[in-house]
C-alpha cells in the first residue's frame, strides 16, 4: 500500500495534475483556433462555486472537473474562454477557462471551481455580485 506523501504517490499526483493541465489546453486552443474573435460583451451578475460533488467528473467540454484549477462553468461563453471574474464586494480578481455549462439556478451567471471561489473570498458565503470580462485569445507562446 502507497502510504500518504509517498514518493509514488507525489509522483502520481504530479502527473494527473498535468494531464488535467494538458487537456484543457487542448480544449482552450481547439476552441480558440476556430472561435469567433469578437469578444462577448461584459456580464454582471452573480457567481456561485461547484466542487466536490462533480470533481473527477467530465464536463460539457469533454475535460475532467478538478475543483483545484481556476475552471468555470458558463452557458453561453464558448469553451476555452478566458474570462476575468471581479467580485464586486471586495475587489479581488481571477481568470478562469470556461470548461462546462451553468449554472442552473436562475439568476446566476457563472459557476466557479472551488479555486476561483476561494481566490475571490465567496467560497463561505457562496455567492456574490461579480464583472465577468472576455479576455479573447489569449497567446500561449
Amino acid at each position: 500500500m502507497v502510504g500518504v506523501g509517498s514518493p509514488t504517490q507525489i509522483i502520481y499526483l504530479i502527473a494527473l495534475k498535468t494531464f488535467f493541465m494538458i487537456k484543457i489546453l487542448i480544449v482552450l486552443l481547439s476552441v480558440l483556433s476556430t472561435a469567433d474573435t469578437k469578444p462577448y460583451p461584459t456580464e454582471f451578475g452573480i457567481a456561485s462555486w461547484y466542487g466536490p460533488g462533480f470533481h473527477g467528473r467530465q464536463t460539457a467540454s469533454g475535460v475532467v472537473y478538478d475543483q483545484n484549477l481556476m475552471v468555470a462553468a458558463h452557458k453561453t461563453l464558448p469553451f476555452g474562454t478566458v474570462a476575468r471574474v471581479t467580485n464586486l464586494e471586495n475587489g479581488r480578481q481571477v481568470e478562469v477557462c470556461i470548461v462546462d455549462r451553468g449554472p442552473y439556478v436562475k439568476g446566476r451567471v457563472i459557476d466557479l471551481s472551488s479555486s476561483a471561489a476561494k481566490a475571490l473570498g465567496i467560497k463561505g458565503k457562496g455567492t456574490a455580485r461579480v464583472r465577468i470580462e472576455d479576455l479573447g485569445v489569449v497567446d500561449v507562446d
